[in-house]
C-alpha cells in the first residue's frame, strides 16, 4: 500500500495531539525508573570524529535531508536575524544571536536523528519520517530537555544584553558603523567582545556537557531525561579532549556557515545533525 501523509493540516494536528499525549506521559517519568541500567560509556579517540563525520555525509547524501533544513529551519532564522537588524536598538544581540543558535542545535537535529536511526536499522528514511519523531513516545522527554536549552538561550541573551549596557550602553547604537567602530577602537568596545567571548563560551560548555548525548539518547532508549543528562555530562568528564573538539568543531561549522547570508547552513546543519547521531552511537555502549 503506498504510503501517504493526506491532508497536511489534519496530519500535523494529529501528530501534535499525540505528542501532547506522549509529553503527559513522560512527565510522569522525569524522575527515571531506578531499575534500568545506567547506560556506559565508552573511551573516545579523535578518529570517532572524523567516522561520525563520514557517516553523518553518509546519511545527508542518502536522505536528502537538505530539504528538511531548507523549508523549515533555514527561512525562520533568516527572518529572526534580519529582524533584529532592522532595529538598531537591538543590533548588539545579533552577533549573540547567531553564536547563540549552536545552543539550540540539539533540538533542531531530532528529526536527523531519528532519520539516521531508521537508515542505520533498514527502514525508510524521509524527511517525513523524521518528521515522526512528533508521534514517539519518547518526544515528551525530548520537549522537556529543549526548553531547557531553550531557557539556556534567553538566559544567553539576556546576558548578552547585560554586557552590552554595562560597556558600551546602555543606549541603542547611532548605527551599524559606529557599532563596529567602537567595538573595534575604544576600551568599553573591548572589554565587551571579551567578556561577552568568556561568558558565551561558559553557556557553550554548559549547553555542550549536558546534550552532547542526551538527546539522541532519549530518542533511541527508554531513559528518563536525568539519566540522559547523566550519562552526557559522565562522557564529558572521561572523554573531555575529544568532547570539546567535537563542541568547538559544532561551533566553528555552524558560525562559518552563516556568514555567507547563512546558506551555508543549509548544508552545515543537516551534515552535522546526521553526525551527532554517530556520534552518539560511538560514545555509549
Amino acid at each position: 500500500m503506498a504510503h501517504t501523509i493526506g491532508n497536511p493540516l489534519s496530519w500535523t494536528a494529529r501528530n501534535l495531539g499525540a505528542a501532547g499525549h506522549y509529553l503527559g506521559e513522560a512527565t510522569e517519568r522525569l524522575g527515571g525508573d531506578h531499575t534500568v541500567a545506567m547506560p556506559q560509556t565508552r573511551r573516545l579517540e579523535m578518529a570517532d570524529i572524523g567516522h561520525a563525520l563520514r557517516a553523518g555525509w553518509g546519511d545527508f547524501l542518502a536522505g536528502r535531508s537538505d530539504v528538511m533544513f531548507l523549508v523549515l529551519v533555514y527561512p525562520v532564522v533568516g527572518l529572526v536575524l534580519m529582524g533584529f537588524a532592522l532595529h538598531m536598538q537591538l543590533l548588539p544581540l545579533l552577533l549573540p544571536l547567531v553564536m547563540g543558535f549552536a545552543l539550540l542545535g540539539p533540538v533542531a537535529a531530532v528529526g536527523l536523528y531519528e532519520m539516521s536511526r531508521r537508515r542505520e536499522a533498514g527502514q525508510t528514511a524521509s524527511w517525513i519520517d523524521g518528521l515522526g519523531v512528533l508521534r514517539s513516545p519518547r518526544f515528551g522527554a525530548i520537549l522537556v530537555l529543549g526548553l531547557y536549552l531553550a531557557g539556556l538561550f534567553l538566559g544567553w541573551m539576556l546576558t548578552a544584553r547585560g554586557i552590552y549596557a554595562l560597556t558600551l550602553g546602555p543606549a541603542a547604537p547611532a548605527s551599524a558603523s559606529a557599532f563596529l567602530r567602537d567595538v573595534a577602537t575604544t576600551p568599553a568596545g573591548w572589554l565587551m567582545a571579551v567578556a561577552g567571548s568568556a561568558v558565551g563560551a561558559c553557556f557553550a560548555l554548559l549547553a555542550l556537557a549536558t546534550s552532547v548525548v542526551s538527546f539522541p539518547m532519549l530518542l533511541d532508549r527508554n531513559v528518563s531525561v536525568p539519566v540522559a543528562v547523566a550519562t552526557s555530562v559522565r562522557l564529558m568528564r572521561e572523554n573531555p579532549r575529544v568532547v570539546l573538539s567535537w563542541g568547538a568543531l559544532i561551533g566553528a561549522a555552524l558560525s562559518l556557515a552563516a556568514i555567507p547570508l547563512l546558506l551555508g547552513l543549509v548544508i552545515v546543519l543537516p551534515v552535522l545533525g546526521h553526525a551527532s547521531w554517530h556520534f552518539y552511537r560511538r560514545a555509549v555502549v
